[in-house]
């Protein structure tokens, strides 16, 4: 069982920076590949990145590409969000989740995070 939290969300201006961090316990972190999710109001929770268990491997969507970086420190057992130039559309609450598996699609992923508000002003 892996307990997830994450961290560091708020209010920002367009064009502005956050990095998210997403901490875990209770499991052996390097076992799991970790994603972020996110849900804008009245929309589907949708991919925002994925990184493989070494942290070798990274995929983002298309509309974070370029603009978002996600890291991990198998160490400090925590997965990172780095998110720059953000716009309107990158308002949400961010999800931090484990599977044992490699995947960008949410069903695939056993343990979630409680998720963390991130809110850009214009």
């Amino acid at each position: 069982q892996v307990q997830l939290v994450e961290s560091g969300g708020g209010l920002v201006q367009a064009g502005g920076s956050l990095r998210l961090s997403c901490a875990a316990a209770g499991g052996a972190f390097s076992n799991y590949a970790m994603a972020w999710f996110r849900q804008a109001p009245g929309k589907e929770r949708e991919f925002v990145a994925r990184i493989t268990r070494s942290g070798d491997s990274t995929y983002y969507a298309d509309s974070v590409k370029g603009r978002f970086t996600i890291s991990r420190d198998n160490a400090k057992n925590t997965v990172y969000l780095q998110m720059n130039n953000l716009n309107l559309e990158d308002k949400a609450v961010y999800y931090c989740a484990a599977s044992t598996r490699l995947s960008i699609y949410d069903r695939s992923y056993n343990y979630w995070g409680q998720g963390t508000q991130v809110t850009v002003s214009s």
